[in-house]
């Protein structure tokens, strides 16, 4: 039902600790549900089940020219240009960063472990996970105005989120995330900087990630790697991620680096994933790889070096399926996605994480993951609560949901001129625009420039918030 439930090592798992709204509840069940308020779905302990599907089905592009606008952007900072809501997914920047959280389970896991060397394992497969939402999403998330804000509050999952458009040139978006139970921080602040090539779009998102274990008393900090979106004039579009990504434990000095490498000449790269951790003396302590795509594994070093010396001589490669490998390092096979791998397995390794299974309608709803069908949910009741700011109050955004796609064109005109001549009023009357509820600052661990969070969110006092819709 898209979460993934490996519970390799035998520690914390999303088998062992879901929410009922994970599970596909057939009417013989005894787990029953009920209707709320006319709308939303509760099950008997209270938890409320989300939504499985969009609105309407995505549109079809095949008949829109990409190059006729794209031509103009050669070499540009497309942040700064105006595209037609064709190129969109109906979510927003903000709700996309959201999609980091989907893969909370491992936060959780490394908040379970005493070794810190698996609280490491478990916070790169984090890391990465929080990319593996963009395979095949090649339609872009809107940019969000200046002082658009979005929520979410998964009681389920254990884990409430806010964030912020705190600059809209150059576009940055910062956000904060808590454990309900006061385990973890998570926050952070991305400046996606886009630009066009000719024959494909990069997206360099700058920013720091910053993961604290409170429990701990760790924190871990990192960058996500750069993004490519190829073939957007003719052909099929794909996508990549290439870059080195550094996690950094400033408690203990670990350091895992990962290379998510470039496709290569022949695609034997495509999508794959190397790296390894390290302590504060730079002694490997194990060996990652895999793929953002599917799954990741770690085994120790040696294992790693003997098979790759075996491998250059020619000998045979001990392949296992996806079955096999799944019953040999998880008890609890029958909930694992099934995804067949293409990744070579290395005898001995251990199981980090795996991808989560996307619905079988995915292709009709723009590539989404099952999280991220809910994210634009507006329940009943919801907007009483909400800041007038959240995306899913956004007119051109929840028109695209529901497939009027020339009203959310002119929604989305609308919203931007509006934005526009709020800015010019500003300039005018001399006026600075003030964030609401992250500032500037340093992030107290790698002393960079950062955005922080102010508090207050959940307090509900949104009587200042900006009318930007």
């Amino acid at each position: 039902t898209g979460f993934d439930s490996d519970n390799s090592s035998g520690d914390f798992s999303e088998a062992n600790h879901k929410g009922p709204e994970m599970l596909d509840l057939e009417p013989h069940q005894s787990n029953k549900t009920e209707k709320h308020n006319g709308e939303t779905e509760i099950q008997e302990n209270g938890i409320k089940r989300h939504r499985t599907s969009l609105p309407a089905p995505m549109f079809s592009r095949s008949d829109f020219s990409v190059w006729s606008i794209l031509k103009k952007c050669i070499g540009l900072e497309l942040s700064k240009i105006t595209m037609p809501i064709v190129f969109n997914e109906p979510l927003s920047f903000l709700q996309r960063i959201t999609e980091y959280m989907e893969h909370i389970y491992l936060i959780n896991k490394a908040c379970s472990h005493t070794d810190p060397l698996e609280r490491m394992q478990a916070v790169a497969a984090f890391a990465v996970s929080a990319v593996a939402s963009q395979w095949e999403r090649t339609g872009k998330p809107f940019n969000p105005l200046l002082g658009e804000t979005y929520e979410l509050t998964r009681e389920d999952l254990g884990f409430r989120f806010i964030s912020e458009q705190v600059s809209h040139h150059p576009p940055i978006s910062a956000f904060y995330s808590e454990g309900l139970n006061k385990d973890f921080i998570f926050h952070g602040s991305i400046y996606p900087k886009l630009k066009f090539w000719g024959k494909s779009i990069e997206a360099e998102p700058r920013g720091t990630i910053t993961l604290e274990l409170l429990k701990h008393n760790e924190a871990y900090t990192w960058t996500n790697p750069t993004c490519c979106v190829h073939n957007v004039i003719i052909g099929k579009l794909w996508l990549e991620q290439y870059g080195v990504v550094e996690i950094i434990n400033h408690s203990t000095g670990d350091k895992c680096v990962l290379n998510f490498k470039p496709c290569g000449l022949f695609g034997k790269e495509l999508h794959r994933v190397e790296g390894y951790i390290q302590d504060k003396h730079r002694k490997k302590l194990c060996v990652i790889y895999g793929k953002w795509t599917e799954c990741l594994w770690c085994t120790d070093p040696t294992t790693y070096e003997t098979y790759k010396k075996n491998e250059k001589r020619g000998s045979e490669p001990k392949k296992k399926s996806n079955e096999e490998d799944i019953k040999s390092e998880n008890d609890e096979a029958d909930d694992m996605p099934e995804v067949q791998d293409t990744v070579q397995f290395i005898p001995g390794s251990k199981l980090l994480w795996r991808i989560n299974c996307r619905p079988p309608n995915s292709s009709q709803m723009y590539n989404f993951t099952s999280f991220a069908v809910s994210l634009n949910e507006l329940e009943k009741g919801m907007e009483a609560i909400l800041a007038p700011t959240d995306c899913r109050l956004r007119p051109d955004i929840r028109n695209m949901e529901n497939g009027n796609m020339d009203v959310a064109s002119r929604e989305k005109e609308r919203l931007e001129e509006k934005q526009r001549a709020a800015r010019k009023e500003r300039a005018k009357d001399e006026v600075e625009w003030h964030t609401r509820w992250f500032h500037q600052g340093t992030n107290p661990y790698t002393g960079t420039p950062d955005w922080l969070y102010s508090g207050g969110y959940f307090d509900r006092n949104f009587s200042d918030c900006p009318d930007i819709y």
